[in-house]
């Protein structure tokens, strides 16, 4: 038996109870079969991005949690995203999450998507932003998986399974 496809969950909200997190936990409910849903959690534990502490040596030194973020990513075999917009952006602490893997290569070539889970007509600006960020890490954005869902959306679950089964086909995964 083959082993599941794992997609890792990153979410761009430190709040407990935001929207983003409930959206990622209703993603991991609807994991279709042969699919792993993980979420990260260390996103307040991330140091503030310094080149200067990006192994600028190569010696595979890295901070403690940001060797995780890594580890987390090359292990996973796609990333799905939900994030906020924070004055029309991303908010500085998913920023710094990104800033962390432009150095490294785990996300190069992942097939990677994202919900906006804002209310009708904002988001735009976090979604610019990832998707220009995305680009310079050299992630494999699945345009077709990137969608809009709310929370409260009463086709939210339906949805997920869609966007997750669509990141495992272009990861090489075998759902629907």
């Amino acid at each position: 038996m083959a082993s599941p496809s794992v997609v890792l969950l990153l979410s761009g909200s430190l709040r407990s109870g935001s929207s983003n997190e409930a959206v990622l936990r209703a993603a991991q409910d609807a994991a279709p079969e042969g699919v792993r849903t993980v979420r990260y959690a260390g996103l307040g534990g991330l140091p503030h991005f310094n080149p200067d502490d990006d192994d600028p040596e190569g010696t595979g030194r890295l901070p403690a949690p940001v060797a995780e973020l890594r580890a987390a990513i090359a292990a996973a075999d796609a990333l799905l995203i939900c994030t906020p917009e924070y004055a029309g952006t991303l908010p500085g602490s998913f920023k710094n999450l990104l800033d962390w893997t432009v150095g490294g290569t785990e996300i190069c070539d992942k097939p990677t998507a994202w919900v906006n889970a804002a209310a009708p007509g904002r988001g735009g600006g976090a979604e610019a932003t990832l998707r220009t960020v995305l680009g310079y890490t050299g992630a494999d954005i699945v345009a077709d998986a990137c969608v809009r869902l709310q929370a409260n959306d009463e086709h939210l679950r339906e949805g997920l399974t869609e966007v997750l089964s669509r990141l495992v086909r272009r990861a090489g995964g075998t759902t629907g």
